[in-house]
Parts: structure tokens; sequence; C-alpha cells
């Protein structure tokens, strides 16, 4: 822990936390912990993912560029409990009268299947990332029931008459300079303008004035435009929008033209197939924080990390409720986690979209078990979603 940092009630390091059952190894509780900016409250699930009773998996709104509340997202999952996910598209500020996407910054994996790919560095949202990591890191957990910290990276192909081209991204709020990047249905109805503006180190930067976009239905070029378009897309279609380089390579494509589009996500460390991933960073890796975190800025936070051997998950959300607001520093919370006996962990939005709910057993709905601080729950593009069998 920090010096002056102590949680109060909390369970010893390595022991599992004690708490109210909420279903067959799931249990939720609440303590307080000591900070250097205040006393901080929080919201502990404990997981056993090797209750075979036990799962945990991606909430999300059906399209990659949606938001709702988590204790929506839960309910229509019929999750036992849930937390709030990545950081997004909240705002375009620097863009006006491009519309925010909504859509989260890094990988997203749901039930097996790939929904999207990660932003550029310069194109998050969130406070600053630690030495070392990028927005290509996530949380998940795989085919072995076992939770991990990796990264996902995307690795596609666009097949045309004159050759391959690199495919840069997948559902994703910002492509690459230059590049070239896929939309299925999984993106939903969103305006894919926001797609083309800032840079890969600048997020304010100006839209790119040189975007192409191609249609392709059926293995063929259906329909081209100058500008990116928005609108659902049909489960047999792949939109492929380009900017600078990207867009001079799409235009030399006619109607007519046959195109083929592949793309995966490739984990950088494990070998095991992923059921769920997210994106946000890591601030705890093997019992050690990672270097540099930072140690001044306290605010609300989630995190998420596990402990022997992946098989036993610690979601915590603090409580955004006035007396508790100034919360904690990103390195006070990996030491929170440390403390709890998690050997990794993983930091997800916070501030006013951190928010932890809770199913009783003789319930039909979840209750929110924190104070959002904001006031009311906020809208998020997924979250963490635990799910019972028992």
């Amino acid at each position: 822990m920090l010096a002056g940092a102590a949680l109060a009630g909390a369970a010893p390091a390595g022991a599992a936390p004690a708490g109210r059952r909420i279903a067959p190894g799931v249990t939720y509780r609440q303590f307080d912990v000591a900070a250097a900016a205040g006393i901080a409250h929080a919201h502990l699930l404990t997981v056993d993912l090797g209750n075979p009773h036990v799962r945990v998996g991606l909430l999300h709104p059906g399209a990659v560029a949606a938001r709702a509340t988590v204790s929506r997202l839960a309910d229509s999952a019929g999750a036992v409990a849930g937390v709030n996910g990545d950081f997004f598209n909240i705002t375009e500020t620097q863009h006006p009268g491009v519309p925010a996407t909504g859509a989260p910054v890094g990988p997203a994996v749901a039930d097996g299947q790939v929904l999207k790919a990660a932003v550029p560095k310069g194109q998050r949202f969130g406070p600053a990332l630690p030495s070392g990591t990028d927005t290509q890191d996530v949380f998940g957990v795989g085919t072995d029931r076992r939770a991990r910290l990796d990264r996902l990276s995307l690795v596609g192909t666009v097949g045309t008459p004159e050759g391959r081209l690199p495919l840069k991204g997948l559902n994703q709020y910002a492509l690459p300079l230059d590049s070239v990047g896929a939309f299925t249905a999984k993106w939903g109805s969103a305006s894919r303008e926001r797609a083309v503006c800032g840079t890969d180190t600048q997020r304010a930067a100006p839209c790119s004035a040189d975007t192409y976009e191609v249609q392709v239905k059926g293995g063929r070029v259906v329909s081209v435009s100058d500008a990116p378009g928005s609108g659902s897309i049909a489960a047999d279609t792949t939109v492929l929008l380009g900017r600078e380089e990207g867009a001079q390579r799409l235009r030399r494509l006619s109607v007519g033209d046959p195109v083929t589009v592949t793309h995966t996500l490739v984990a950088a460390t494990s070998g095991v197939p992923y059921t769920f991933a997210i994106g946000g960073f890591p601030v705890l890796r093997d019992g050690k924080p990672l270097s540099g975190l930072d140690g001044t800025a306290s605010a609300v936070r989630t995190v998420v990390g596990f402990k022997g051997g992946g098989q036993q998950l610690l979601v915590l959300a603090l409580d955004g409720a006035e007396a508790y607001r100034t919360g904690m520093t990103v390195a006070e919370e990996a030491d929170t986690m440390r403390a709890l006996g998690a050997s990794d962990a993983f930091n997800l939005d916070g501030g006013g979209s951190t928010e932890l709910v809770t199913r009783d057993e003789d319930a039909t709905a979840v209750t929110v078990r924190n104070h959002p601080s904001g006031g009311a729950e906020r809208p998020v593009p997924n979250g963490i979603g635990v799910f019972s069998a028992g």
C-alpha cells in the first residue's frame, strides 16, 4: 500500500474477501479505503471462475457505437452483477458538427466474437496511459475460464483486383492516417465521419479532406462515395472507409469489382481464445504496480483484477457520493488491489461512468450499489457482466 493509505475492514492480502452471496460463487461487500485525498468507499465483487455455474462476459447494447446504463445492460442480458467498462468517444468539442459515436477505445470481444479493434493511441479518451501500455491492452477471460491481461492487435486484409491492402481498422471511431478501415453490422447506425478526424498523435487535429468509402456486398463493390456515411449496415455488407493514402487506394475500385475482406484480433501472449475481452489499461502485473503510475490525480475509479492464476476475479468500483468523491489515484488503486490479494489489475473508465450493480437472489432487476458521481447513471458502451446458472 502507499504510505498513509490503508484498507478499513478489508480482508488480509491473499484472503478471499468475505461478503454477501449474490449467486453461487459470487459475493458482494463494501468497505472504506483511507486514501491520500480522504476516505474512499469501495464496492467489491468477488467472482469464482472455478465454479461451473459462474461465467463473465461483455455487456454491450448490441452495437459498438451505442450506449446504455449498466443497470439496463445487466438486466437485458440477465446478469446477476455488472460494472462499467472501457473509456469511450464521449464528446467531440474539437470537431464542431461531427457527432460523437459513443464507441469504446479498445478492442472488444463478446461471446467469442470480435466486435472491434483499438483506436490509435493518440485518439483515446481517459487519463494518460502508464509507460509501456497501449490502447490494444485488454482484460479478458479465455475458453479455459481463466482471466488474463493481454494485448489484442488487428490483423486483416482487403483483397482487390490490383492486390491486397492492409486493413488497419475495424468498427472503431478513429482510423490511423493513410489507412483503410472496415465497418460491419456490429458497428450500428452511427455516422462514420468521426473515423477520419484527428491523427495518430493528436485527437483534436482537423478531419481529413481526403476520404473515400466503398460498400461491399456479397464479395462485390456495390457503391462508392467521397464522404463517410451513416445508417445501419446489412449483415452481408462491409463498408470500407479510407483516409489519405487509404482513400486513394480505394478510389481504384469500381462498382462490380470483386473484393474480399478478412480480419481477426491476434493475442500477444495467450494461445487460448478469448470468450470475452475489454479495453482499458493495466496497473498491476505479477503482484507489482506498473512503473510511473499517476500518484497525484484522485478520482472515482473502476478496476478489475484477478488472483489464483486467473480463477478468482475482484471487481472494484468506488462510490461517487459527495462524502467520497475525492476517490483515489491510479497508484493507490493498484496498491488497493494488491492488498486485496490480486496479482494483476486493470483500470476501466471512472468518474461519472463508474457504476456497480448486483441482483439479489429473489429480485427480478439489479440494484445500483454505488452512487454515480454525476448524480445519475451514465450511459456507457460496454461493461463486464457476471452470470450465474445456479
